[in-house]
């Protein structure tokens, strides 16, 4: 039998592996990240079977991909289906690729779990602390096992542990709901008022927060009646945009409210989450609060929740007082966090199946127009024909640049180069000229969006293509990283400088020589640019990076059918961030591919969320 020669330049190869795992990670099933994992674990377990080996390869494979489990029974059917469809390049293409991993040598599915089980790295010893767990044929990380069981338990304490449901007159809904469009939101509010952890879904412009200030609004008028004090309050967001969002929503709404209630609520402040929790140096999954030291808030409000990973929520949960309200607040249909687990959508499925509990939904939309409205809905609904139609007949606010060879196509980057040039060339007239408030409003009028980071379809591709074009149109080349106009994204929280991960800035001409002016939560912040390091240009911005995010106009540039990133929630999250207009650049078998492909993610939270009982 021949062998092919290792690239030892290749870094998709683990050369030192054998065996089963260096058949599926030459097939492409598994990165040398999985693959290292699995070696050194089972050596330091002195377990040779390649069975085991390969489900721990499979799961740290799963975890990298936003799943917390497996399931050992189908795992390889879904292996298959995970890769890419065929792109035309025949049998050596996706479809060969396909059919080489349906090939592997996948291990028995009736006798796999037993040997699994029966592995001390699933049982434990009194060296070896156990590093997978079962259940059924269902495989978890241990740690990803502990903090679903840990969430339910927190969940569903709250839920059945004792609680008085807060009685509110008609007369105070109607103060704070005065308009009569706004049956939905009163309903969510009643919901909300007698239960300890309330999850309020809805897509953009349905009202949530709106419901959420009435919600504070009434909870603050109940405790002065009763001779309380006004209850503390929490509001907070998985990132600083969105934090600072959530707080410009909340201070905006209750503006609306009488002037009692504005009183009452004065002062309210949004955070990230991991601000609100405490940051511990040198870790990301540990915290200053926690379930010895909680919050010391009576009401914690968490927006964006679709955003929040599996251990993000377990660390909230244990931190939040058993009789605190919890308010989770999001849209299920939108991308679920970059890291592990589907919360959001677990936690409407598990808890909206329960007698002892409601789940608020709010269905209206009060802030899109009619044709975006019709594409976000179609989007939702997975009806191809219903978005093909609604971006083929979208008027002023909706347009379809259609190509059949794709955004990539250069009749795309002509269409693309007329819309996108005009405003980065009106940013940095705006910056040459010392504008800084002017610049910040322009950057805020258009995004263009994308799946991937790099590549024909990614921001770093776009950030250089629109650079170069706006050098073309001025006759200005760009010199060096930081240049009059440079719209930037904050990649990481810098509380000192008062910025935050997804803040957005430009770059601007002062009068001692460049400045960055980053608008946050308050005022715009001035700095240097040498003072910023943990920033990118902003020409073009990912679709994850978006969340939380709204813009005048969106230019949403789809990735081919292949792309694995290609789902109908990266699409339903990417029109529903424009406020006025959106664009969708791409062929008709790229929105078609997006709209029948679900982002699915294996979790049991759901499932656990069911039942009171149980590992």
């Amino acid at each position: 039998m021949t062998t092919t020669p290792v690239d030892p330049h290749d870094l998709s190869v683990a050369r030192a592996a054998t065996g089963t795992l260096a058949a599926f990670n030459a097939a492409g099933v598994l990165e040398p990240a999985d693959v290292h994992v699995a070696r050194r674990l089972t050596a330091l377990a002195e377990d040779d079977d390649e069975r085991v080996a390969l489900a721990l390869a499979l799961a740290v494979r799963a975890l990298r991909q936003g799943s917390v489990c497996l399931d050992l029974a189908t795992v390889a059917d879904e292996v298959v289906l995970d890769l890419p469809v065929d792109d035309g390049d025949g049998a050596e293409g996706a479809d060969g690729g396909r059919a080489a991993v349906a090939e592997l040598p996948w291990p028995d599915a009736g006798t796999w779990p037993d040997a699994v089980a029966a592995s001390v790295l699933t049982t434990g010893s009194d060296t070896v602390a156990p590093v997978l767990r079962l259940r059924g044929t269902t495989l978890y990380l241990d740690r990803y096992w502990r903090e679903e069981r840990q969430v339910r338990d927190d969940l569903l304490a709250r839920a059945t542990g004792a609680s008085a449901p807060v009685e509110v007159p008609e007369s105070s809904l109607d103060r704070v709901f005065p308009d009569p469009g706004y049956a939905e939101q009163r309903a969510a509010v009643r919901i909300a008022l007698r239960q300890r952890t309330t999850v309020l879904t809805g897509g953009p412009g349905t009202g949530k927060t709106t419901a959420v200030a009435a919600l504070l609004a009434l909870l603050a008028e109940q405790a002065v009646t009763a001779g309380a004090e006004v209850p503390r309050i929490a509001l907070a967001a998985p990132t600083g945009k969105a934090a600072a969002r959530l707080q410009e929503a909340v201070v905006e709404q209750v503006g609306a409210l009488p002037a009692a209630d504005r009183e009452r609520l004065e002062g309210l402040r949004a955070v990230t989450l991991h601000r609100l929790l405490g940051p511990v140096r040198g870790s990301s999954t540990r915290f200053r609060h926690h379930r010895d030291n909680r919050l010391p808030y009576d009401v914690v409000v968490v927006d964006e929740t679709s955003m929040v990973s599996l251990t993000m929520m377990a660390r909230l949960v244990e931190a939040v007082r058993p009789h605190a309200r919890l308010v989770l607040v999001g849209d299920p249909d939108q991308l679920t966090s970059v890291e592990a687990g589907a919360v959001l959508s677990d936690l409407v499925e598990g808890l909206g199946a329960r007698d002892d509990h409601d789940v608020a939904r709010l269905r209206t939309s009060h802030r899109f127009g009619g044709e975006i409205l019709r594409l976000a809905e179609a989007v939702r609904a997975g009806d191809g024909d219903a978005v093909v139609a609604a971006l083929r007949e979208g008027g002023d606010a909706v347009r379809f640049l259609e190509h059949e060879g794709g955004a990539a196509s250069s009749a795309a980057h002509a269409d693309l180069r007329a819309l996108l040039v005009p405003h980065a060339e009106s940013l940095w007239r705006s910056s040459l000229r010392g504008r800084h408030a002017e610049a910040l409003v322009t950057l805020s009028r258009q995004r263009l969006l994308c799946a991937h980071r790099e590549g024909p379809y990614g921001v770093r591709w776009w950030n250089l293509l629109v650079e170069q074009w706006l050098a073309e149109e001025t006759g200005e080349p760009v010199r060096g990283a930081w240049y009059a106009g440079r719209p930037v994204l904050v990649t990481a929280n810098d509380y000192g400088l008062g910025i935050h991960n997804g803040d957005t800035g430009v770059c601007v001409v002062g009068p001692d020589g460049l400045r960055v002016h980053v608008a946050t939560a308050g005022d715009p912040v001035d700095l240097a640019p040498s003072r910023l390091g943990d920033v990118e240009t902003m020409h073009a911005m990912t679709i994850h990076k978006s969340q939380g995010s709204q813009a005048g106009e969106v230019v949403v540039l789809l990735p081919p059918p292949e792309s694995r990133l290609l789902t109908r929630e990266l699409l339903y999250t990417a029109v529903t961030r424009a406020e006025d207009r959106v664009v969708v650049v791409g062929s008709e078998a790229d929105v078609r591919a997006a709209v029948t492909r679900r982002a699915q993610r294996a979790t049991g939270l759901a499932q656990r969320l069911q039942v009171s009982t149980g590992t």
